[in-house]
């Protein structure tokens, strides 16, 4: 009888000691939390971790290519992936997305490196949504947050947990079948070839995922806990250090040899007049280190590092040498990072010193091969060695730093024919006169359905695009415009971020009063990373319902040509309230150098405030009429009557006087009313 009443209390106590588990757990193995006899679909990067039983199936693959890029990582003591796009998207192949079809809710295990990827911007807990479905028909669930305290340099197992609901067209759910209305890559019943993808996740790290039914893995609350981050000083209140070879002068940058960074100094380099001192490696490699952690400490988080070089293009390597910035540490133990051989410089042979940038994100201060000193990343040449006259090397601080949003390297730029005019500065559709230089309509399809059809007023019929809205679609939208660039007419997508005014032409209808347009998202570098930018919502224009045909003046301050659901180029994809026809467009960039630098194409199409009209009675009964000579394309009118206007224009030209355009009128009437009028 003693046995009988205890063995039952035992098992009791070992129940609960199981539930009761609770994170951290260890990123060696799967958390123990987990449910041995649930239905798992995984994938383990290099396959460290190892199923658990039969119920395990590795089934999913983390994707890459287009805007949901990854590439391979060494960080924290063990392989990773890392979204260097703007998406993780992951496919549940074998069909083994047919699991869910009957679950109304999926549970999410990750394991994910603890960096800044998994916060706002701000630092603090983000929303992580994941998007379900096929087009047109999606949805993107939040599937929780997790607290600040994942920034911890360490890996962590998290636990997200999304709804799976159903669809408005057939009642299926999101993920589990292929409805009859999908487009698109959906063999594995998501988009772009997915299952389900992470939304605007750039530069997360993931070691392992699984999917399983709800409670599969535990409980969030017993997953989402972290170990504490290791102490570190503040970052220094700095940001830049440089070495000019030229000069023989360093700002805490010390040019680092031997071993497999064997480098040579030379004199007399260059063309004539001007010649210098500089550097060049014997081998592949050339290295700098950083003194006294002038720019942090390797325990400091891991940031955005820009590099700027000075090098001679000599002319006999045209073609033939390539170079750029090789290794990087990615944490303050042993993991490497890489930049990618496509980013590298090949020398185009002017026989002139050249200076270009290259912008690395997520870099730790422990560099590579630099000890003692600290470093950022290492320069690698290929086909040869190429001469270096300076090199200077920035940190781009974030977050509350004093120094947060600052380049101090801010006129050295990644491409530098933005400067030579060597891209072209505009492009335009012009669809009721067939004109096509550059830009054209983009492709049609998806939720962007865009309809070619006549619109205007009576007089002034033109051909012109407007967003479909109501083509029959179940779910679709189709409020988009997006226009393709081509020919690369504005430049290469491998330029930095482009400054860029748009013109766009369209008919102010007046069964649209109220409705608005306005480029909404388009993608830049930022910090290194290629993302999602959007322009806020006041920078729309609202139909005033005149029956004319207007222009719309916009700029995006930091736009790279990769396009948004557009390729291989487009700029912004524009976002519209209702069916507003649109007969021209044009894009001009304003370049930050070289001869065109800070010249504006489309200036004529920017609105002009309203100017001040002004008035000083003279002798003989004149009028002097004075206003801001740049307000071009105003007129001054004259009517004798309020009540009754009828302003006719003063023919008389003014002249400028300084920075204002002068008018003297002599009044044909005692009594007589004066505007300033833009027709």
């Amino acid at each position: 009888m003693h046995h009988l009443h205890t063995w039952p209390l035992f098992c009791g106590l070992l129940g609960l000691s199981v539930l009761a588990q609770q994170g951290p757990f260890p990123p060696e193995a799967w958390p123990p939390t987990v449910d041995k006899n649930a239905n798992i679909q995984y994938v383990s990067v290099g396959e460290t971790l190892a199923p658990l039983n039969d119920h395990w199936s590795p089934n999913l693959s983390i994707l890459t290519g287009g805007d949901q890029l990854t590439a391979d990582i060494e960080i924290g003591g063990f392989s990773g992936k890392k979204a260097t796009g703007n998406y993780l998207n992951v496919a549940d192949g074998n069909q083994g997305y047919t699991q869910w079809a009957d679950q109304e809710t999926i549970d999410i295990l990750m394991q994910i490196y603890g960096d800044a990827a998994n916060l706002n911007s701000s630092g603090a807990p983000r929303n992580f949504n994941f998007l379900l479905g096929t087009l047109p028909e999606l949805v993107a669930p939040n599937g929780g947050q997790i607290p600040a305290a994942a920034k911890n340099g360490k890996w962590n197992w998290v636990l997200f947990r999304i709804p799976n609901g159903t669809r408005p067209s057939d009642g299926s759910r999101y993920v589990g079948s292929i409805p009859a209305n999908a487009q698109g890559a959906t063999a594995n019943a998501g988009v772009n070839g997915g299952t389900i993808r992470l939304e605007n996740v750039p530069n997360l790290i993931v070691r392992a995922i699984a999917w399983g039914p709800q409670g599969a893995f535990g409980e969030p609350d017993a997953i989402n806990q972290f170990a504490s981050a290791a102490s570190c000083d503040p970052e220094p209140n700095t940001n830049l250090v440089w070495n000019d070879l030229a000069a023989n002068a360093s700002d805490h940058l010390n040019l680092l040899t031997g071993g497999d960074q064997v480098s040579s100094i030379a004199t007399g380099i260059g063309p004539d007049g001007d010649k210098r001192r500089a550097v060049k490696a014997e081998g592949s490699l050339l290295n700098f280190g950083i003194t006294g952690n002038y720019l942090g400490k390797p325990c400091n988080d891991p940031r955005t590092v820009k590099i700027c070089v000075q090098y001679y293009d000599d002319a006999a390597l045209k073609d033939v040498v390539s170079f750029g910035p090789e290794a990087y540490a990615t944490d303050a133990l042993t993991g490497v990072g890489s930049v990618a051989e496509a980013n590298r410089e090949t020398l185009k042979g002017t026989g002139k010193w050249q200076r270009r940038s290259w912008i690395i994100p997520a870099v730790n201060l422990r560099g590579v091969n630099t000890t003692p000193l600290t470093g950022g990343p290492r320069l690698v040449f290929a086909g040869g060695s190429v001469y270096i006259s300076r090199i200077d090397i920035a940190v781009l601080r974030e977050g509350t730093h004093p120094l947060a949003g600052q380049d101090p390297l801010a006129d050295c730029f990644s491409d530098p024919n933005i400067c030579l005019g060597v891209y072209g500065d505009f492009a335009e559709m012009d669809l009721a006169k067939g004109v096509f230089n550059g830009l054209a309509p983009g492709s049609s399809g998806g939720d962007q359905e865009m309809i070619q059809e006549e619109a205007g007023p009576a007089k002034d019929r033109r051909l012109a695009v407007r967003p479909a809205f109501d083509d029959g679609t179940p779910g679709a939208t189709h409020n988009y415009l997006n226009f393709a660039i081509t020919d690369e007419k504005l430049g290469p997508n491998s330029q930095p971020n482009a400054r860029m005014a748009i013109c766009v032409t369209y008919y102010d209808s007046p069964d649209l009063v109220g409705k608005t347009f306005r480029p909404e998202v388009y993608q830049s570098e930022r910090n290194g990373t290629l993302t999602f930018a959007f322009t806020p919502g006041n920078v729309a224009v609202a139909l005033e319902g005149t029956d004319t045909w207007r222009n719309a003046y916009f700029e995006l301050p930091d736009v790279k040509f990769n396009g948004v659901n557009q390729g291989p180029q487009a700029a912004a994809r524009f976002a519209l309230s209702g069916k507003i026809a649109v007969s021209r467009v044009q894009y001009a960039v304003i370049r930050p150098c070289g001869a065109n630098a800070g010249k504006n194409l489309l200036q004529d199409c920017k609105p002009v405030s309203s100017p001040t009209l002004g008035a000083v009675r003279g002798a003989g009964g004149k009028v002097r009429f004075s206003w801001p000579a740049a307000a071009v394309g105003f007129v001054l009118q004259g009517t004798d009557s309020l009540a009754t206007p009828d302003w006719q224009p003063v023919t008389a030209v003014p002249t400028v006087d300084g920075t204002s355009a002068v008018l003297d009128v002599t009044p044909d009437a005692a009594r007589r009313f004066y505007r300033l009028f833009q027709p």
